[in-house]
């Protein structure tokens, strides 16, 4: 009977203190990011923490049973209620940085971003979590369902190493599996062909939700400098120059290289592209092999040789990940003739990832640039038609070549 009376001063606080589970939730989530973000080596412990807070509100009916045999009472609905809460502020204001870290605000990923910013701020304010939300079974099962499927995008790299496409189909499975009670739910005629159409609606929303991935930022991954240039110092692992605008002839006779330097969770191998598109057409498509752990991010380049003849215009490098979600992208134009002295350099090129200062390396694997045998592009695509030539430079040092 103590322990029972304890309990219910404590939720007869916390009622009386709302705002403060809000403050909470919001604190140690942005601190969980920090701590992740600055010591990887217990980014595996918050993680873990926060699947565990979502087993224990599942098994919350299965636990409220067991206190009650153990101690004679139940669960509180209201405790139930705001560790529900707590749990979704948790989880969303632990995942919301990593998303906006890793989203290209010029495309649709602003939108799933935003979304969860919203989400975020609703589990914050009573009023509309409790008066509006948690009042609405489907709307607040579909609330549910998705702050699970963004804290899997996080937390499946950073426990399992998980890649970016394996971890979204597994976020996007577990999503869909638990959308099955709000779906069984709404569909109420008592018809035989009622299973049926649960089944396929599952279906349609899993597809929906492969579709729609492009949308989803990669949780896990974003860019940290990036730089498209003429020359790659080998020593330093760093661009010399980044250009904005260059001239057909120099586009021609030197090549360029697309610069990126992407950053991911330790132990992560991840394989990512480079996409070249000319006015809005993609002309190649090279893929590099990452590892995570590098704070500045691990940097990789491909250098392409061979370009169309009419190469004026816009250019485009976007980076992908392997299920083809935007890392980020790198702009470049190309023109005709340029005036002497002005093709080339330009340290603020236009780019969506901020630049950062070139920083010794410290830990590199030691001989591991061998651009050199790759740069004339003779071995791997010398001789392939204009436009299709590519070869790549990753930091192990292992060529990548389309």
């Amino acid at each position: 009977m103590r322990l029972k009376r304890r309990v219910l001063r404590w939720v007869v606080w916390l009622r009386r203190h709302p705002g403060l589970i809000a403050a909470f939730g919001f604190v140690s989530g942005l601190l969980s990011f920090l701590l992740v973000e600055r010591h990887e080596g217990v980014a595996r412990l918050v993680a873990v923490a926060m699947l565990a807070s979502w087993v224990l509100l599942v098994l919350e009916r299965a636990l409220s049973k067991a206190v009650s045999a153990r101690f004679g009472f139940g669960l509180s609905p209201m405790l139930v209620r705001y560790l529900t809460q707590f749990t979704h502020q948790e989880s969303l204001f632990f995942a919301l940085p990593f998303f906006v870290a890793s989203t290209s605000w010029n495309s649709g990923q602003a939108l799933f971003t935003g979304l969860l910013g919203v989400m975020a701020l609703v589990t914050i304010i009573d009023p509309i979590y409790f008066g509006r939300l948690a009042k609405r079974r489907w709307l607040f099962l579909s609330f549910h369902t998705l702050t699970l499927f963004a804290l899997l995008l996080v937390v499946l790299p950073l426990i399992l190493q998980v890649p970016a496409m394996q971890s979204y189909q597994l976020a996007l499975g577990v999503a869909v599996v638990l959308s099955f009670p709000s779906l069984a739910g709404s569909i109420t005629m008592p018809r035989w062909w009622r299973g049926m159409l649960v089944l396929a609606l599952l279906v349609g929303l899993g597809a929906v939700g492969w579709l729609a991935r492009l949308w989803v930022p990669p949780a896990t991954l974003r860019l940290t400098q990036v730089a498209v240039t003429a020359e790659i110092d080998v020593e330093r692992r760093a661009p010399r120059q980044s250009l904005r605008t260059l001239s057909v002839e120099r586009l021609h006779r030197d090549g360029l290289y697309a610069y990126t330097a992407i950053h991911a969770p330790l132990g992560l191998r991840e394989t990512v592209r480079h996409v070249w598109l000319h006015e809005g057409k993609e002309v190649d498509r090279i893929e590099l092999d990452v590892t995570g752990g590098r704070a500045e991010g691990y940097r990789a380049w491909t250098h392409k040789r061979n370009f169309p003849e009419a190469a004026q215009g816009r250019w485009l490098v976007r980076v992908l990940a392997a299920d083809d979600r935007m890392i980020g992208m790198l702009r470049f134009n190309v023109e005709s003739r340029l005036p002497a002295g002005a093709d080339g350099v330009d340290q603020a090129a236009q780019q969506d990832a901020p630049a950062q200062k070139d920083v010794p390396v410290k830990g590199d694997r030691a001989g591991a640039d061998k651009a050199g045998k790759q740069e004339t592009g003779e071995k791997a695509t010398g001789q392939r038609e204009a436009g299709q030539s590519e070869a790549g430079q990753s930091e192990a040092g292992a060529p990548a070549v389309r």
